[in-house]
């Protein structure tokens, strides 16, 4: 179906990840138990209360073949009582890197970073750039005067993207960080029975698409979409990725990070099974 667009397809039907090019962190559980039907297994990602990171460590990381355009496509469930971080931040759950940073980079730190997560319930996607940064004109809206600026916080903002927010702040050394994000109009991870019970297998799937570059200047058209069991809850078609600062930037680095800077505040888990990368359009309703 997908041909030769595939980026990579992981089952995690067995716990050799090593040997399907995953690397930083290789450690992970295979539950047996919790799958979608059709499956052998999936990764289980488990906090005990009160950790930051889950049992099996760090970050999981895997290269693809570099593109502007990438579909994020995988099934995910929660564990009864699941909570997350019960803060408005956290946890991280899955993240995107670029041909812009080197394939160990921390991830809140870079040229782009594209996050998928949800927090308290409700589906998001976030980006942050803070490498790019002119911290000489931190906190000055540099839209329509240079490309040498970050587009997701503290060098302005474009508000018709309308973003649910957008942050910069102090990160220590005096550096600053920041981010720009998307939410759901609603809790789509939900703790009662239903359609939207965290507890059953839930199909996720993400579409981000870079924006183009006219005249060595950035365009508005930037695309950004999320569906959940095939229904599209975000969708913005005028973001803006890079600048012409970094006109070559391509996503190439697909992380599995779950974070919880605070510590998780129950014991909870989380399972993730046949995850999909590809440049061709998933089978989802496309509006």
């Amino acid at each position: 179906m997908f041909s030769q667009e595939v980026l990579f397809f992981e089952s995690f039907d067995d716990a050799d990840v090593a040997s399907r090019q995953w690397y930083d962190n290789t450690r992970v559980v295979i539950s047996e138990m919790e799958h979608i039907p059709g499956s052998i297994g999936s990764a289980e990602f488990h906090w005990p209360k009160g950790a930051s990171a889950p049992q099996t460590g760090g970050a999981m990381r895997k290269l693809f073949t570099p593109t502007d355009a990438v579909y994020v496509d995988f099934w995910v469930k929660y564990s009864t009582g699941y909570t997350g971080s019960d803060q408005p931040y956290h946890p991280h759950e899955f993240l995107l890197l670029t041909t812009e940073n080197d394939s160990f980079a921390g991830p809140a730190f870079t040229h782009l970073t594209a996050y998928i997560e949800q927090h308290e319930g409700t589906p998001m996607l976030a980006l942050q750039d803070g490498m790019n940064i002119d911290l000489s004109k931190q906190g000055t809206d540099l839209n329509g005067i240079t490309e040498n600026r970050a587009v997701c916080g503290c060098n302005g903002n474009r508000p018709e993207e309308r973003t649910a927010f957008t942050d910069c702040y102090k990160a220590g050394g005096g550096a600053y960080w920041n981010g720009k994000a998307w939410k759901a109009d609603r809790i789509y991870f939900q703790y009662t029975p239903g359609q939207y019970d965290q507890t059953k297998w839930h199909r996720i799937t993400v579409f981000f698409r870079l924006n183009t570059l006219t005249d060595k200047k950035a365009n508005p058209d930037g695309v950004l979409r999320y569906w959940y069991d095939e229904q599209l809850i975000i969708e913005r078609t005028n973001v803006v990725f890079r600048t012409a600062s970094h006109p070559a930037m391509q996503f190439n680095q697909f992380i599995i990070a779950p974070w919880i800077g605070d510590g998780a505040p129950v014991d909870q888990t989380f399972w993730l099974d046949n995850l999909l990368l590809t440049t061709w359009p998933v089978p989802v309703a496309t509006h």
